[in-house]
């Protein structure tokens, strides 16, 4: 078991902050309008101190968009490792697909300005890192399309990719919708997205 230095410690704490100060500034002006200066008196350091964390503002929407595509695909994954014998009827995956809204409407209703940079500024990204998010996104997509293809049988995957992707727009509506709790608004949406998903074709 590794043991994290104090140092450490700080270093990826102040990155995270980093981070978050990013989304924030970048959904509320937009990527172009936010400079290193931005990011680091956000955070209480100097925009030159940015540079300890990342190579450039750049490197910091990458590492925004390629950590949230990430986080989606590796937590849908551990909601299904826990059905492990898969959704081989349809109550696994009515089951399966409630636990999967359940962590999908989580991530939306916390992370409502990460998905508002994604919408804006993706074509912002450099190429590679536009790829590896759109790849990771792909990869988080199919894993729904396997899902709702045992509750759909019969629908062909490109129809259940076009479900899949509406729900999406349904539960990352949060920067416009959430405007109750946040233990309203999940329930309203996991229902709203339950109910879309599961509908005859």
């Amino acid at each position: 078991m590794s043991i994290v230095s104090p140092r450490e410690r700080a270093k990826a704490e102040r990155r995270d902050a980093l981070l978050a100060a990013a989304a924030r500034l970048y959904a509320e002006r937009g990527f172009e309008r936010v400079s290193l200066d931005d990011l680091g008196s956000a955070v209480g350091v100097s925009g030159p101190a940015v540079y300890r964390h990342f190579a450039g503002k750049q490197a910091v929407l990458a590492a925004l968009l390629v950590d949230a595509s990430a986080g989606l695909l590796d937590g849908a994954r551990a909601v299904l490792d826990e059905r492990a014998d898969g959704p081989s009827s349809i109550p696994d995956a009515r089951s399966a697909l409630a636990a999967l809204v359940a962590f999908h409407v989580a991530f939306a209703v916390e992370n409502p300005d990460v998905i508002r940079v994604q919408s804006a500024d993706l074509e912002s990204l450099a190429e590679t890192d536009r790829h590896t998010v759109r790849g990771l996104q792909r990869q988080y997509v199919e894993l729904w399309v396997d899902v709702l293809e045992a509750l759909h049988p019969d629908a062909p995957r490109p129809l259940l990719r076009t479900r899949a992707h509406a729900a999406f727009g349904l539960m990352n509506s949060t920067p416009h919708s959430a405007r109750g709790s946040a233990r309203e608004t999940r329930a309203l949406l996991a229902t709203m997205a339950e109910s879309a998903l599961t509908a005859p074709a």
